[in-house]
């Protein structure tokens, strides 16, 4: 590894250390919990149940759209994460906590936000007014696993773009839906 390099990877895991030391105070840690623990896939969920209920026959569309994005997202992150193998932040320095349990064992890409960035984006083309509730979840599921000890921010920026590219596709082979 060259000296640009070390001195970048360095500075990544002062980020996660600065970042996981938040979650030492017992609401930060609380709030991130729940906020991670929804982005599993309850909040997504019941979001599209919401949208079912709420607008018949446009949220079953929706929401087999964001089921397939979903799926998509799904199979695409488990594939990087086997392939990158990219150990998680606590497993790679002692000083960094892991404020939950991982779901499994490698980090990059953050699943969760790779999901919840495809998930708003694809909402909002459906339903732009969501953007208030949708932007923060999603902002806060990113956080979370930075400040969880579970993953690099490099990790979220890398799942931020791949659901920028991947629910950009997703709205462009759906005919009549678009995100502006």
């Amino acid at each position: 590894m060259n000296a640009r390099t070390r001195r970048l990877v360095d500075r990544e895991q002062g980020w996660c250390l600065a970042a996981n030391r938040w979650g030492a105070r017992a609401a930060v840690r609380a709030y991130f919990r729940a906020v991670s623990r929804l982005g599993d896939g309850a909040f997504w969920y019941a979001l599209m149940a919401a949208l079912v209920l709420f607008d018949g026959w446009r949220g079953l569309s929706a929401s087999a759209h964001l089921a397939a994005t979903g799926l998509v997202a799904l199979l695409l992150y488990r594939k990087l994460k086997r392939w990158t193998r990219r150990p998680r932040p606590f497993a790679a320095d002692g000083r960094i906590r892991p404020w939950i349990a991982p779901l499994d064992e490698f980090s990059f890409p953050s699943g969760h936000t790779l999901h919840a960035v495809a998930f708003t984006l694809v909402a909002l083309a459906h339903y732009p007014a969501l953007a208030p509730l949708l932007v923060p979840f999603a902002a806060s599921v990113a956080v979370s696993r930075v400040v969880l000890g579970l993953h690099y921010p490099s990790d979220v920026l890398a799942a931020t773009a791949i659901a920028i590219a991947l629910a950009s596709l997703s709205l462009w082979l759906i005919p009549g839906v678009t995100l502006l």
